[in-house]
């Protein structure tokens, strides 16, 4: 798909003020130097200390240890104007992936990885405070940078939400953005409404009766039934939701038996369902049931059903994914430029900062083909176009300017 998109050499850079621009080579040197010690979620000390330390050099005022690790900074305007807040999110946690790739910032941490982007995260967020600091002048009100752990799993947004970081003061809008390798460098993602899906999992064991290959009938097969199980699940998205929403139930795990000429007593499975729609909340969860154990009675068999859910969908409110478009269209030039179209299943616990303020998560695009800088994220060859750091605080940068105007 990336294949189809302009070459980087049609990206402008012109519009990027100079000071960012200038800003360029410590964002690449502080991306690197967090790609080079990559940290699990909840467990990012060292990427926070170094973030706390920036801020502290910078003088900016900010709090650390919120949700073991998450830390928020303040930066107030000078200018006069509303007294509006607006927050800035960016996730810090990476990927037990063992990077393949050989550049001199590889991961020093053995199984581990920043396969999603996160460090180019925490790099333009720390841009666009050390920006900000620097021309308090230029913007009214405040901004609240909040650098959350555990993106991935098992979630840091909520619990940083419940210490507190959306009040005191009170948060009245948020943005964030994500580096995305779906998209070439010079484009942006930006569409109000649902962007990302909301993620459910279950596990389910199917309790059978074990027995001799030979023997069928003095058992019950936990494979037909859980073969079974997998072909129904299928006729929910293509039977019992509206064709109009798009979801997906996705049988990623299926595990049964031990030998060719043994009939498995128990067959395990795991699952995830994604959709876009907040009104199916509740929906999948009982319809999946109803499948496995309709098809379990009628096999004489039984089963263990676990179902959770995750995140809830990305919805992005109207107004500041119109004023993140407009922001964006006057920062990016490129043939292709704003995409809209950018939804993906891809789940992100932005979500619930969203169900809490009005705000806006965009897509910005950070592959380049000429650089073999294309592979898709949570891929252990990784990694995008730095180009794309300076792009995103000059958007946020931007974005502050204009929501305080």
């Amino acid at each position: 798909m990336v294949s189809t998109f302009p070459n980087s050499s049609s990206v402008d850079l012109s519009r990027i003020r100079l000071a960012i621009r200038s800003l360029q080579p410590q964002l690449v040197e502080w991306r690197r130097r967090l790609h080079q010690q990559p940290e699990l979620g909840f467990q990012e000390k060292l990427t926070a200390e170094f973030v706390s330390q920036k801020l502290q050099e910078w003088g900016i005022e900010h709090q650390t240890g919120i949700a073991h690790t998450g830390i928020v900074a303040i930066i107030k305007g000078n200018k006069q104007g509303a007294e509006k807040v607006l927050a800035i999110r960016a996730d810090m946690d990476a990927l037990p992936i063992q990077e393949l790739n050989e550049v001199p910032y590889k991961s020093q941490h053995d199984g581990v990885m920043h396969a999603c982007g996160h460090d180019g995260h925490t790099a333009i967020a720390l841009g666009t405070a050390c920006y900000l600091q620097q021309h308090r002048q230029d913007f009214s009100g405040t901004v609240k940078i909040i650098f959350q752990p555990a993106e991935e799993s098992p979630g840091g947004a909520k619990p940083m939400i419940e210490a507190g970081v959306l009040k005191n003061p009170d948060v009245d809008a948020i943005i964030g953005l994500h580096l995305w390798n779906n998209l070439p460098l010079g484009t942006v993602g930006v569409r109000a409404g649902a962007l990302m899906a909301a993620v459910e999992c279950f596990n389910c064991t199917i309790l059978g009766k074990g027995g001799h290959g030979a023997l069928p009938h003095q058992t019950i097969d936990s494979v037909v039934v859980a073969a079974q199980i997998v072909n129904a699940l299928q006729t929910i998205v293509a039977r019992n939701v509206n064709p109009i929403d798009s979801a997906v139930v996705t049988v990623g795990e299926l595990h049964a038996g031990t030998k060719r000429n043994v009939i498995a007593d128990t067959a395990r499975m795991s699952a995830t369902v994604r959709y876009f729609n907040p009104s199916l909340k509740g929906f999948f969860n009982q319809r999946v049931e109803q499948i496995i154990a309709g098809i379990c009675q009628s096999h004489g068999a039984s089963y263990d059903l676990e179902y959770w859910s995750l995140y809830p969908p990305v919805i992005n409110d109207i107004k500041i994914a119109e004023l993140v478009r407009t922001v964006a269209e006057e920062v990016v030039e490129t043939p292709l430029g704003i995409v809209p179209e950018c939804q993906t299943m891809a789940a992100e616990d932005m979500s619930f900062f969203l169900q809490e303020v009005p705000g806006c998560y965009f897509f910005l695009g950070s592959a380049n083909l000429e650089k073999d800088l294309a592979y898709p994220h949570h891929h252990p060859r990784f990694d995008f176009d730095e180009t794309a750091l300076g792009m995103g605080v000059e958007i946020f940068v931007r974005c502050v300017e204009k929501f305080f105007s």
